[in-house]
């Protein structure tokens, strides 16, 4: 499968495709909001000279992969999560609506984060003061284009305050939209064709240099379908410049586990690259 690689850095826009590396100099939003973007990609680059190579923009360069587009999120797309959320709800009663979103028609879907809070591969993601109870959510991540059409990929971490969640849904927003609650990169990810079923996620969270998590699933695990995802989102919304959407997690780290202030988060996707974070508190 042929696809290319978008890093927004502070110097610009570089694309990587086929070994090498390509500035644009286009508005980010004005450049990804299209039908089309692979085969519009690869023809802007037979006119573009090469210029870099990765070491140029991967120290200190890379910004996330988003420009004025909203982030969202859909919940309990898969079994693993429904588990997990219901686990952690069980004591005040909410388990019930867990269980239900899974087999609904209609997703959970839920406004994750605005671009300005948003981290970038290397960047801090944040934990909450007022949670006692705290993990990452690696998701793959869609780029969905105005037109509704799904024309790319990220990486993203999904941060959550399970402690707020579990004591009741209503905290969604509270436990799930805060400054640093989400992360994304390290590039948009545009193939060719859509991205393959057998795409493994993988994550590990290191603490003082011992692991303490790792695990990976592939995609093919989702209940929900992308498309289904996006036509959800789209259906009394609309995103002039496009948006993203976070489309669940199945590794979910053990009840007994938080996160602590420096852990780092690595969270890997098949040819999309690897998205690291270090934990940190907004002070």
């Amino acid at each position: 499968m042929d696809s290319l690689r978008l890093f927004k850095t502070k110097s610009g826009t570089v694309i990587s495709y086929k070994g090498n590396f390509y500035d644009f100099p286009f508005p980010w939003d004005a450049l990804i909001n299209r039908d089309h973007l692979y085969e519009y990609l690869v023809e802007e680059i037979k006119n573009t000279s090469t210029k870099h190579t990765a070491k140029d923009f991967m120290a200190n360069q890379l910004l996330p992969p988003i420009g004025s587009q909203e982030v969202w999120a859909a919940g309990v797309t898969y079994f693993r999560s429904k588990e997990a959320r219901m686990d952690e709800s069980k004591d005040t009663g909410g388990s019930s609506f867990y269980d239900k979103v899974y087999e609904a028609d209609r997703p959970e879907l839920f406004f994750k984060s605005a671009p300005h809070r948003v981290a970038g591969s290397g960047d801090r993601v944040y934990i909450r003061q007022d949670s006692a109870w705290n993990v990452p959510e690696p998701e793959l991540t869609l780029f969905i284009n105005s037109n509704e059409r799904i024309e790319g990929y990220t990486i993203g971490n999904d941060m959550s305050s399970r402690s707020i969640e579990g004591e009741n849904p209503l905290y969604l927003p509270q436990a799930k939209t805060y400054s640093r609650s989400a992360a994304l990169g390290p590039c948009l990810y545009v193939p060719s064709v859509p991205i393959s079923p057998d795409t493994s996620i993988s994550m590990e969270i290191v603490r003082a240099g011992k692991v303490m998590y790792q695990d990976s699933v592939q995609i093919n695990k989702m209940k929900r379908k992308h498309n289904e995802l996006a036509s959800w989102l789209f259906r009394e919304c609309d995103f002039p410049s496009g948006c993203f959407l976070m489309t669940g997690t199945c590794l979910v780290p053990p009840s007994d586990f938080t996160l602590a202030i420096d852990d780092k988060v690595a969270i890997t996707i098949d040819e999309i690259g690897t998205l690291t974070n270090t934990v940190g508190m907004r002070i």
